[in-house]
Parts: structure tokens; sequence; C-alpha cells
């Protein structure tokens, strides 16, 4: 199993945070390896104290099952297949802001969440950073 270093978190941060600027938004940034360990943060000056702990929420879930937080949320749903799993694993995430991080070899290394605005700006930050390294 590959997992993201510390410079390509570094790198995808810095990604995120460059995205995060072009919306006129303040986030906070995680990045987690392949095993879910926290590799790195950033809390951008004045983003959401409440957002620290769903941005690492959402990384986690985004790598616990491989697909973007957004789409956990749509299986997620009453009467959807996945529904309440939120309540599983100490609590997840399940809308947008997380994403998986793959290498160029496509493998999974890691996954982003980011936290601190509108759910479509999350995104949008999050695959900012997630294919800075691609």
């Amino acid at each position: 199993m590959s997992n993201i270093t510390l410079a390509e978190a570094r790198q995808i941060i810095d990604a995120a945070i460059a995205k995060s600027k072009s919306l006129g938004s303040k986030m906070n940034i995680a990045i987690v390896d392949s095993g879910t360990n926290l590799v790195a943060f950033n809390k951008m000056d004045d983003a959401w104290l409440g957002s620290i702990d769903i941005s690492q929420k959402k990384a986690r879930t985004a790598r616990y099952f491989n697909m973007d937080t957004g789409i956990i949320g749509s299986l997620s749903q009453p009467g959807s297949s996945l529904y309440n799993i939120e309540h599983s694993n100490d609590g997840l995430i399940t809308f947008p802001g997380g994403v998986v991080i793959k290498n160029a070899s496509g493998e999974i290394i890691g996954a982003i969440g980011v936290s601190g605005s509108t759910v479509e700006d999350d995104h949008a930050v999050a695959v900012a950073g997630a294919q800075a390294i691609l």
C-alpha cells in the first residue's frame, strides 16, 4: 500500500489554499494517509473552529470508503443502502468536501477533507488539492 508523503501533503494544502483564496473562503484542510492517519493540517486565519473536526472527519470518511463524501451522502439518505452510516466509525461526515487522493499510477495514497464554506466550495477546494500531485 502506498502512502502520501509530507511533501505531497504540503503541495496539496498549498493548492487547496490557493483555490480557497480564489473563492474568498477561509478553510480548514486536513490530509490523511492511506491508513487514515493525519499527515498534515492547515487552519486558514479566521476559519471556523467548528470546521477543524469536520475537515478531518471528511478526509477519513473519503478514505474509509474510497469515494467522495458527497457520494456517500447520497447513498445514506432514508431508504438508501447506506442509511445511517454516518453513525459508524466514531462519526462520519457524509456531505461534500472529502476526496480521495491518488498518485500518478492511480493508487489511493490518502484523502483530503475541507470545511469552512458551502459544501460546493468545500468540494471544489478538496478537488483542487487532490489534483495538485497528479
